[in-house]
């Protein structure tokens, strides 16, 4: 009887911890979300925006995780790959790490220092990761040259959608 009583909990578990599939793809961002900010490693402020205006006319893959994050650890590798086999794209990490001691630690610890990284530090919950239906990490947006939204959601960096939205892009 415990057993059974623990695999319907785990069960149960499993089925709110899992990841929803947004209802809507969006293909731009509200002004809101566009004002968000994050900080950067030195913990200088930036919004969605300017970040966006930086990688203007250029194809962006926006990366969500965080040290914590299990599944995005085990994602690192792919993701790894999936910018080394796109040199001429560029790619931004944005982190939910819980604070700013966390995001440096876990920059360091996963060798991502040399990467173009921002910080969430107004947590989880805000207006860009409300925009874009942010239910999970990893999760992965690719950003048309124009900064639309070009690839809404993508749960791994191994989802082939996302490279032939690049390849799409680059024609």
């Amino acid at each position: 009887m415990k057993k059974l009583l623990l695999l319907c909990m785990l069960g149960i578990f499993g089925l709110s911890c899992s990841q929803k599939v947004p209802e809507n793809n969006k293909m731009g961002f509200s002004k809101e979300a566009l004002a968000q900010k994050l900080e950067d490693e030195e913990g200088k402020s930036i919004t969605v925006q300017q970040i966006l205006d930086q990688h203007k006319g250029k194809i962006l893959v926006i990366d969500f995780w965080a040290g914590w994050c299990r599944d995005c650890l085990k994602a690192l590798p792919k993701a790894k790959e999936l910018e080394e086999n796109n040199k001429n794209i560029d790619f931004v990490f944005f982190s939910l790490d819980r604070s700013k001691e966390g995001f440096d630690k876990s920059l360091e610890r996963f060798e991502m220092k040399d990467k173009e990284n921002y910080w969430f530090a107004s947590g989880w919950k805000n207006d860009f990761n409300n925009y874009i239906d942010l239910n999970w990490i990893p999760r992965y947006m690719v950003i048309d040259q124009k900064s639309d939204i070009a690839k809404y959601y993508a749960i791994t960096p191994e989802d082939p959608e996302i490279q032939a939205t690049i390849d799409k892009l680059l024609k």
